[in-house]
Parts: C-alpha cells; sequence; structure tokens
C-alpha cells in the first residue's frame, strides 16, 4: 500500500471510532455471537468431515462411497475457514496448528509434473489418481497462502503463491480470433473452452496482492489485463457481472454472487495499489447494485459458498470505506442461516434434507462467521 494512502486509512479508522464510539458498541455483541457460532461451525466441521490420518477431507457427510477424499476447490475452502479460525481475537492462536495440517494436506494435491505446476483436482498417488487443473481452483489456493504469508511471514508460501501466479498467465487466451479474445480459461480439462468471471478476476486479485508485496510491475500489468477482460466480456447491462463465455461466443448469463465478490475485491485492491478514486468508486457501485439485486430471497439461492466469497470482499471494501450496510446485510444472512438452516444436534448446515452436507457448505459458513467476528483491520486480507 502506498504509504500516504496508508496513512489516510488509518487516520480515518480513528475518526470514525471517535465520531461514533456507538458503532463499536453495537458490534461487540454481533462479534462476540459471531465469534461462538464460528467455533461451533469449525467443529462439526473437523468432527464430521476431517481425516486426521492424511490430512484430508470428505467431500460430505455422511459420506455414501464414490470418492474418499474431497477434491481440491472444497479442500481449498475449508482451508480458508481454517485461516480465518487462526486470525481470531484472542483465540485465533488455537488454530496455529490447524493451518500448518491443511498446509500438509493440501500438497497431496500438487502436481509437479506439468510445466507450470499446479494443484490437479483430485488428490494424486498414492491417495488418488490426480485430475484436470482448474484454474480457478488455484486462484483460491493462491491467495489462502497469500493470507498465510501476510499473517506469519512464511516465504515458502509466498513462492507458492508466486507459482499459482504464473499458472494463470499461462492459461491466459492468445488466440485473437476467439470471441472476447483473451481472458483466463476456467480449466484446462478437453471439455471446455470458457473463460470466466471467477478464472480471471480471483486472479488479477491474486496479482494485484503479489504486487503490493514485491513491487514487481509484472503482477499489476497482469492484473489489469484479467480485469480489463471481464469488463470488456462480462459486464452486463445491470452494471453486475455474467459468468462466462464459451468459443462460440455464447455468454451464460447467470449472476453469481461470487462473481460480483471478486471483481468489488479487485477494485478495492486497484484503488490500494494505485490511489485512483475510479477505482473505489467502481467497487461501492458493484456493492450498492449487488445489495439491491440479492436482496430479499434472491440470494438465498445462490451457494454459501458462493456467498462467503462476496462477503469477504463486501468486507474489504467496508475496511475502507467504512459502510456499516455492507455487515447489516452480511449479518442477516449469517442470522437467517444459523436459525433455520443448522442442525442444532450435529452443528452442520442441512440445506437439503434430501442429500448429504457438503464440505463446501460447511466450510462456508464457518468463514462467514469468524469473518464477521474479526476485527476490521484482520478483515483486510493484504495487509501484514
Amino acid at each position: 500500500m502506498p504509504k500516504p494512502l496508508f496513512l489516510l486509512t488509518v487516520l480515518s479508522l480513528l475518526l470514525v471510532s471517535i465520531a461514533f464510539p456507538g458503532l463499536n458498541a453495537e458490534a461487540a455483541p454481533h462479534k462476540q455471537k459471531n465469534m461462538d457460532r464460528a467455533i461451533d461451525s469449525y467443529q462439526a466441521l473437523q468432527k464430521y468431515f476431517y481425516q486426521a490420518d492424511t490430512k484430508l477431507y470428505h467431500e460430505e457427510y455422511p459420506h455414501n462411497g464414490g470418492n474418499p477424499y474431497s477434491y481440491v476447490w472444497p479442500f481449498s475452502r475449508a482451508m480458508a475457514a481454517t485461516i480465518d479460525m487462526s486470525q481470531l481475537n484472542k483465540i485465533g492462536e488455537s488454530y496455529k496448528d490447524d493451518v500448518q495440517d491443511r498446509l500438509q494436506g493440501v500438497e497431496l494435491y500438487w502436481n509437479n509434473e506439468t510445466d507450470p505446476p499446479g494443484y490437479d483436482s483430485y488428490v494424486r498417488p498414492p491417495f488418488g489418481n490426480g485430475g484436470d487443473k482448474f484454474y480457478d481452483d488455484n486462484h483460491w489456493l493462491a491467495l489462502n497462502f497469500i493470507k498465510i504469508y501476510n499473517t506469519t511471514g512464511d516465504e515458502a508460501a509466498l513462492n507458492r503463491a508466486k507459482q499459482l501466479f504464473d499458472l494463470a498467465v499461462y492459461g491466459w487466451d492468445n488466440d485473437s480470433s476467439h470471441p472476447c479474445a483473451g481472458g483466463v480459461f476456467w480449466t484446462q480439462a478437453p471439455w471446455s473452452n470458457d473463460r470466466n468471471t471467477i478464472s480471471n478476476a480471483p486472479a488479477a486479485e491474486v496479482g494485484l496482492l503479489l504486487y503490493e508485496i514485491t513491487g514487481d510491475q509484472y503482477y499489476l500489468d497482469w492484473s489489469k489485463k484479467m480485469y480489463d477482460w471481464v469488463n470488456s466480456c462480462m459486464l452486463a447491462p445491470n452494471g453486475l457481472y455474467w459468468d462466462h463465455i464459451d468459443l462460440e461466443g455464447t455468454i451464460n448469463k447467470r449472476q453469481w454472487t461470487y462473481n460480483q465478490g471478486v471483481m468489488l475485491g479487485a477494485s478495492v485492491l486497484f484503488y490500494k495499489a494505485t490511489g485512483d478514486l475510479t477505482y473505489l468508486e467502481r467497487a461501492e457501485d458493484i456493492a450498492d447494485k449487488a445489495l439491491e439485486y440479492y436482496g430479499g430471497s434472491r440470494l438465498y439461492s445462490d451457494p454459501p459458498y458462493f456467498n462467503a466469497i462476496f462477503f469477504k470482499n463486501l468486507q474489504l471494501l467496508e475496511s475502507v470505506n467504512h459502510n456499516q450496510t455492507y455487515r447489516k446485510f452480511m449479518q442477516a444472512y449469517a442470522d437467517e442461516m444459523w436459525q433455520t438452516v443448522r442442525d442444532p444436534e450435529t452443528g452442520l448446515f442441512q440445506l437439503d434434507p434430501n442429500r448429504s452436507v457438503s464440505l463446501l457448505e460447511q466450510s462456508a459458513m464457518v468463514e462467514i462467521y469468524a469473518n464477521l467476528a474479526t476485527e476490521e483491520s484482520i478483515l483486510n486480507i493484504d495487509k501484514k
């Protein structure tokens, strides 16, 4: 972060706390409630999904056959949830060993036999046969590694994030004949040639965070290309973002919550990297339109693991502009899920009584409660 902007942010935090002392007092009971809920939800996650002998997770509970371990995308969310627990005020230290367990477990997906290397979609031998690489899976893991580095100074985590950004650059579409040429593909699998909001915007976030850490222009330039591609090809007339485009030029116009989250988050990070208020205004515009669009029942039609990513990015914006509207929106969702979806006997979030609880869903609820319980200064994912 440029030093003048950092000082301005600190000063604004002080002014907000002085001018509105009631905000902190009002938030305190919610923070304790959310912390208690995060602890309870994490305990259920570990009890019903975690396999301590391998440091891996089941994909679902009850586990009804099929793959013995989860794919890397659900693992990445369980890893994110663990990192979030490790940053809780006063109790976070007790989760540090769990973070180390996640770091060991995720390496069972690592494939260094490809160039560039990256994480396969499924565990590799001897635990499984690996699988196609998905670029977005690797973006989520890169964000996890950066958060670990910013918290602990772990250079190995930083180096792994750099490797994964190189993988994202490798996934860029260089064929100028394609409709909406450019963009990072969603996967290396031969059955899909889609380029997605979610395979580009999180990569831009990774690059921007690496730029802040290293000052290397390479990261800023590529982040700008990825961000600009999404704005050129995925921005809908209502100011929100569509999902993906295929090589025939057909656009899937579903507007998932996490697509909005990663673009508003990238906008915040561009503001922090450049000081250009246009980016902050864009982030606020996306947030305003998203809160209006997802108000009422529409938010609940998206899965909690998409909403958790949306919320984290809303909180990143909140850490800059201190708009309490976002927190109220998120808290209402968190309260409703606790009261109507959670099974009080198990602590699991049973979204559909006709199927198993998924690792993705349980991890997402841990993320949501942990982040709502976290001090604002820690919510800023790029702050060391």
